[in-house]
């Protein structure tokens, strides 16, 4: 058992031939992650790091079986391939690219919202099942098989707290970049629900930061939802200025709720145990499960 992601499933990379697109998706294809494919339209019929490439994601569902896509499109034209993945029956996209407009992610969320499938990202590092699958751009290396789930804002700060809970002698189930823009496919909430309902998870590590209510969403949840595994968080930017952005687009303080100080009370309110630095994250782990 995984969540979204594992050795079963069939990956085709979207912007395949791409500079980015090849890197990570050899990458990928290095760790043991079964990519079936690629699309870049108009290259249909050629070969690429020993996958074919495909017109359409259509094409690549009905001759490999797709299932799962990964996007390294530019900005301009990444809705539009998040959109023709739904179209064609994917069930898991996971978008890498940064900067998409907020008024193309508004169109996307609304159009896949009746479509049988789970958007994650964009401007996220992506999915990992160590052993299984790697779709991402993450360092494989580090993540090691176990009972921990990973759900985060930030890439950097998933690497990070996967190095603590592997050294702290945990593995990791499976970890998820939701990504850091005002609008993503799967909120925090939605990815510890994932976690919460996997059964070989034993302890979830939810990063969030400032900004938007997603961490509050996912503590009330997770308190009403009756606390059943044991949830470690950390917010990110406890000194930032109010107002101002900071590295991701959503991490805008709003309101007094935005702040970290105010996520981390809510998360402690609702029987998260919270860390006030990135550093202790894997301390917290191995004293939740002991």
């Amino acid at each position: 058992m995984s969540v979204l992601v594992n050795k079963n499933s069939k990956i085709i990379v979207q912007g395949f031939t791409g500079s980015e697109g090849t890197f990570h998706a050899g990458q990928m294809i290095d760790y043991g992650t079964n990519v079936v494919g690629g699309v870049t339209p108009g290259k249909g019929g050629q070969e690429h790091l020993g996958k074919p490439v495909f017109n359409t994601v259509k094409e690549s569902v009905d001759k490999v079986g797709a299932d799962t896509s990964i996007i390294f499109v530019p900005p301009a034209f990444a809705a539009d391939a998040i959109m023709e993945s739904a179209d064609a029956g994917i069930k898991v996209i996971i978008c890498i690219t940064e900067g998409i407009p907020t008024a193309d992610m508004v169109k996307v969320k609304a159009y896949i919202a009746n479509k049988d499938c789970r958007l994650v990202g964009p401007n996220c590092p992506g999915v990992i099942t160590p052993d299984e699958a790697k779709v991402g751009i993450m360092p494989g290396f580090i993540f090691k098989k176990g009972k921990v789930g990973i759900v985060s804002k930030s890439g950097t700060l998933t690497y990070e707290a996967a190095d603590q809970v592997v050294k702290q002698g945990f593995g990791i189930t499976t970890a998820i970049g939701i990504g850091g823009d005002p609008i993503i496919g799967t909120t925090t909430k939605e990815a510890v629900e994932l976690l919460m309902n996997d059964p070989e998870t034993e302890a979830i590590v939810m990063i969030g930061e400032i900004g938007g209510n997603l961490e509050a969403e996912a503590a009330q949840w997770i308190k009403a939802d009756g606390n059943r595994k044991p949830v470690v968080g950390f917010i990110a930017g406890q000194t930032a200025p109010a107002g101002r952005t900071m590295g991701h687009a959503g991490a805008i303080v709003g309101g007094a709720d935005d702040t970290a100080q105010a996520k981390m009370k809510i998360l402690a309110e609702n029987g998260v145990h919270v860390v006030s630095s990135p550093a202790k994250i894997g301390e917290m782990v191995a004293s939740v499960l002991k």
